[in-house]
């Protein structure tokens, strides 16, 4: 295989429909909320009395309101997490809400959620831990048949679920031992009663784990990837460019996608990234945390969202089960922030020309606008239902150059600074034909 049939197949790694349906999404919440809330813990121990969970004034509709005011489009709740504790009257556990005093027992944490989240019209998704500390199957093979089977009540009877979360903790159970996880089955599971759901792993098979809590994005942010490091993707090129070991690869690794990874790589596949971030320093509700600056949360939605990746923001409920009014008043602050950056109102209109540079993967485009202008973002999309393609760009005013970027797949958002009536997109290198799906400026 020569560079060019290695590079072409690599540029039409494509997303499948449930994928695509997860980057448009693109800004959901994370809601962590379970004993620890009550504990002050951010793990919790497995041993933890369920009457201690009483979410006296749980109101799911305030979440679905405050997560919308900051623009995002859904929420994933944690039915249980690495305590074992469960937020919904599971039949194979007696650790879950069925022995609380909240509503007698009669409660339902991930229905009453999943039913606001439909009144609010944004997306419902699930996080159900692996990692058991409470389950006295935990470290058998009962266990998988376990976990199996809370894995199909929540795929059941819930209702259409956007996404399953899986975390990769794995730790000693109450019988001090640890688990095989049979991944395989957790996932064939999803998709026989959530086939449009897409699954979270370290390794894929749909979205991956960025590499850090930070709320940054790589330097080039690839959704094609190698099936070596995200093994559970399908994979869609056969056979490397040079011999080589890429054993080494892990979620961590800054040049995950690059051609000087991928040239070893036996087979590529297509798996996104996530940002997932908290509001606050913990995951769980901490009285005296406070919520991250603006220009934090900002920052950070541009550099994942705007960086080819998605944007996971945890919000975690006080003991009472109502968003802390100060995160309330954050998300709602974010959401008027984005929305005056990228509100239709400071869209400018634009003309594009596509000027001939006599090279397939190379591209020229001229962004010209109705008068001079002063510009803030430029946001460009490529058209990634055909593949991921753009390994380098930069944005010209004339002779200078304001922006230099590299990947663009999903959304770049271009943060210039820049007064002009013409700028031109110049495309240094791609892996085949340049294909744009939109390109967008906003002004001051």
């Amino acid at each position: 295989m020569d560079y060019t049939e290695f590079m072409r197949a690599a540029a039409h790694v494509k997303p499948s429909a449930r994928q695509m349906a997860w980057f448009d999404t693109e800004f959901y919440a994370f809601v962590h909320f379970t004993v620890n809330t009550y504990t002050d813990l951010e793990w919790g121990l497995g041993n933890e009395d369920e009457k201690i969970f009483n979410p006296y004034d749980l109101n799911c509709d305030e979440w679905v309101e405050a997560v919308k005011s900051a623009g995002m489009k859904g929420l994933v709740l944690t039915a249980k997490h690495h305590d074992g504790f469960c937020l919904w009257p599971s039949k194979y556990t007696e650790h879950s809400v069925k022995n609380s005093p909240w509503k007698d027992g009669k409660g339902d944490v991930v229905r009453e959620c999943a039913e606001a989240c439909r009144r609010g019209g944004i997306k419902f998704g699930v996080y159900l831990s692996p990692w058991d500390r409470n389950s006295k199957y935990y470290g058998t093979d009962a266990y998988n048949d376990y976990y199996v089977n809370q894995l199909t009540e929540l795929c059941t009877e819930y209702g259409p679920l956007f996404m399953v979360w899986f975390d990769g903790a794995c730790g000693e159970g109450p019988n001090g031992k640890k688990q095989v996880y049979d991944f395989e089955r957790y996932i064939s599971v999803i998709r026989k009663y959530q086939p449009d759901a897409v699954i979270f792993n370290d390794f894929g098979p749909d979205v991956r784990w960025c590499g850090n809590e930070a709320g940054t994005a790589r330097r080039a942010e690839w959704a094609v990837v190698p099936t070596e490091l995200c093994f559970r993707c399908e994979k869609q090129t056969d056979g490397a460019l040079r011999e080589g070991d890429i054993s080494y690869l892990y979620n961590t690794e800054e040049q995950i996608g690059d051609t000087s990874v991928i040239q070893y790589s036996k087979a590529l596949g297509f798996a996104g990234a996530e940002i997932d971030m908290s509001i606050r320093p913990g995951w769980f509700y901490h009285e005296k945390e406070e919520p991250h600056s603006l220009d934090r949360l900002f920052r950070t939605y541009i550099n994942s969202c705007g960086a080819n990746t998605s944007f996971n923001l945890n919000v975690p409920p006080m003991p009472s089960g109502r968003f802390d009014p100060r995160d309330i008043a954050r998300l709602k602050e974010l959401g008027d922030a984005l929305r005056d950056a990228f509100g239709e109102e400071k869209k400018i209109p634009v003309t594009l020309k596509t000027i001939d540079t006599g090279s397939d993967t190379q591209t020229k485009i001229e962004i010209r606008l109705p008068e001079k202008r002063k510009i803030r973002f430029v946001d460009l999309k490529e058209n990634i239902a055909e593949g991921q393609r753009i390994e380098s760009f930069r944005l010209m005013n004339g002779e200078n150059c304001i922006y230099r970027g590299y990947t663009v797949g999903h959304r770049k958002i271009c943060w210039v600074n820049a007064e002009t009536d013409c700028l031109t997109l110049f495309v240094t290198a791609a892996r085949d034909t340049v294909d744009m799906r939109e390109i967008s400026v906003y002004g001051e």
